[in-house]
């Protein structure tokens, strides 16, 4: 059942959910979406993941058949979950905590209606999401795996310009060299209604056009369907080209961007590039266990201000609201850097800092890069040139 994952790994982080368990004075977690059940069982099933604060996680599948192991039940509907419970003399739990953030309302009242004598609480999303935050060494791993294909992929852009493009002919050659470097496609992203496709490439004026999704960099995208990214923006001369693309190689994300140009950029362009890079270095240093998230991203802010480009810090018609967070196997975990933020570094979380700035006529511009915290600070993971690479 546990894939290419060691029961030895998968004992740990159950482990680690049951500490957490211990600590919100819960009896048990169950677990359907996707990103959850891949973490404690290290494959994705429809189903159900059921961990107890003692004892065994048990997997109740009902696609695909042919799963094997001590912990796969087979069941039509979830209702036979506390059947299979009660057959094998496990206590049905007083305290349950569902994914209150992903579930829908019909599915929550459904699987809370099958324990009718527990309190059942929808602090389970908030609880797994703490656990995942903090990745294990195979976990890290993994990323560091992603985080090197990435790079790989990323020194090679130049390569797929060719003159005349527009912002989805390049976007496409990306997309294209990302699968042949071994990207998996699917970019797993936490939140309500929030959606990409395969990342983001901006093009000058189009990096100032607002999203609807909480994006750093947005674009109006080609459809209204899918409001973000590319809109069919010709790459001129003296605009940026930010490069935003998915890093997912291993189930794990890197993330990681680079701006380009055609041609040289403005004074104003390098200068600003410049600063992104500058508040990068500074969160990096400042960043280590025990450190608050919010205390980053006002040492970010306090640097765009000193540089008198407040105007243009994390988008200019419409700015985001944090400098950084956390990834793993979906692209935004936690923590999150932002101004109000109680999220606390700890060893072995993995971040994304990514301070941009979007100027008018010009486009985007700044780095993104993926780090490691560890006990001596933040070990930067993607290490491709930070220069606005020329694509000419």
């Amino acid at each position: 059942m546990y894939s290419e994952m060691f029961k030895p790994e998968s004992d740990l982080r159950r482990q680690k959910i049951q500490t957490a368990l211990r600590n919100a004075k819960a009896d048990a977690l169950l677990l359907v979406d996707n990103a959850d059940l891949y973490y404690v069982a290290g494959r994705v099933f429809c189903g159900y993941a059921y961990i107890p604060v003692e004892g065994e996680m048990l997997c109740f599948v009902r696609r695909p058949v042919g799963l094997k192991g001590d912990n796969v039940v087979y069941i039509r509907k979830p209702e036979q979950i506390a059947e299979e419970l009660r057959s094998r003399g496990v206590a049905l739990p007083s305290c349950l905590l569902l994914e209150g953030d992903t579930l829908s309302f019909n599915e929550y009242n459904r699987l809370a209606a099958i324990f009718p004598d527990s309190k059942v609480s929808g602090e389970g999303t908030a609880l797994i999401r703490q656990v995942r935050a903090v990745k294990t060494p195979y976990e890290i791993a993994k990323i560091r795996q992603s985080a090197a294909m990435h790079d790989t992929m990323y020194r090679r852009i130049p390569k797929y310009y060719a003159e005349g493009m527009t912002d989805i002919e390049f976007a496409i050659e990306l997309e294209h060299a990302a699968r042949q470097h071994g990207s998996l496609g699917i970019f797993r992203i936490f939140g309500h209604n929030m959606e990409i496709y395969m990342g983001n490439v901006l093009v000058g004026e189009n990096a100032d056009n607002p999203s609807p999704y909480d994006f750093a960099m947005g674009g109006a995208g080609l459809d209204t369907s899918l409001p973000v990214s590319c809109n069919g923006t010709a790459i001129r001369r003296g605009q940026t080209v930010m490069v935003d693309m998915n890093g997912n190689f291993t189930g794990y994300m890197s993330d990681l961007s680079r701006v380009f140009s055609v041609g040289s950029v403005s004074d104003k362009a390098r200068r600003v590039h410049g600063v992104s890079i500058r508040i990068q270095e500074a969160v990096a240093a400042m960043a280590r266990p025990g450190v608050a998230a919010a205390d980053l991203y006002h040492c970010a802010a306090e640097i765009a201000k000193e540089e008198h480009v407040e105007e243009y810090f994390m988008g200019h018609r419409q700015k985001a609201g944090f400098i950084g967070h956390g990834v793993g196997i979906e692209v935004n975990e936690l923590p999150v850097i932002a101004p109000r933020s109680r999220d606390v570094l700890q060893e072995g979380m993995v971040i994304a800092l990514e301070p941009k700035f979007v100027l008018p006529e010009i486009g985007a511009v700044g780095v993104e890069n993926t780090f490691l915290v560890t006990a001596d600070g933040m070990e930067k993971l993607t290490t491709c040139t930070e220069d606005i690479v020329r694509l000419d």
